[in-house]
């Protein structure tokens, strides 16, 4: 099979194949895969040695090759499949046919805390926890706010933020979202990773007004914030 392109829904990645052939009498193939935590893609110089450990997909090309290992998906798609994943994803800000109104509208009927709802992907499609963490910092916003309480700006503020910081991310190969006069002392967790102002930052001062940065758990995942820049 020959790889023709690929796509991405918030984390869930759409590989297509087919079989070189054009028109009709081509056999065609879709891959879904969504990396998890551990999920990667690991170049390889050719020839390519044994497959070893968790490799569940392999590309040849001419000039290397790719193995990807431990994600937690690598399945073949029909297009009903792929049809019903998308119809229960959110809009995925990194895509031009995303609507912020269906985020709007479920956010704004909701009782569930905004923290919840931004790395709920029926919501929004795609935000991570960093990101969560980080826009609700930047818009100011507190986590455990009913998403019914969250204002129609204050929503439109967090979306243009996830616009401008998505594609960064994607530019860079990595998250990047402090702001540039902000972007000085301590990193957040590694020496090599750009800073951020809450995430994995709990008991740090804040970048802005040095108050300790809260943790605790949200649905089984670590939050962070600044409980004065976000009373």
């Amino acid at each position: 099979m020959v790889f023709r392109r690929a796509e991405a829904w918030g984390k869930h990645l759409i590989h297509r194949y087919d079989d070189g052939r054009r028109g009709s009498a081509a056999t065609r193939r879709i891959v879904h895969i969504h990396l998890g935590i551990y999920g990667t893609f690991r170049e390889e110089s050719l020839p390519m040695p044994e497959p070893t450990g968790q490799v569940r997909m392999r590309l040849i090309g001419t000039d290397l090759g790719v193995d990807l290992r431990g994600p937690n998906a690598c399945e073949l798609y029909t297009r009903d499949d792929l049809e019903r994943l998308v119809a229960r994803l959110g809009p995925d800000p990194l895509r031009d046919d995303a609507d912020p109104e269906v985020a709007w509208k479920a956010i704004s009927r909701s009782r569930r805390p905004i923290g919840s709802l931004l790395m709920d992907q029926k919501v929004i499609a795609g935000v991570g926890n960093i990101y969560r963490a980080e826009v609700l910092f930047r818009a100011g916003v507190e986590p455990h706010r009913p998403g019914s309480a969250v204002t129609r700006d204050e929503f439109d503020e967090m979306w243009a933020d996830l616009l401008h910081l998505m594609p960064i991310g994607v530019r860079r190969g990595h998250i990047h979202v402090v702001r540039p006069e902000d972007d000085n002392g301590a990193p957040a967790y590694a020496s090599d990773r750009p800073r951020t102002y809450v995430y994995r930052r709990a008991g740090d001062p804040c970048r802005l007004c040095g108050a300790p940065i809260a943790w605790e758990e949200m649905e089984g995942r670590n939050l962070f914030w600044c409980p004065s820049c976000q009373p």
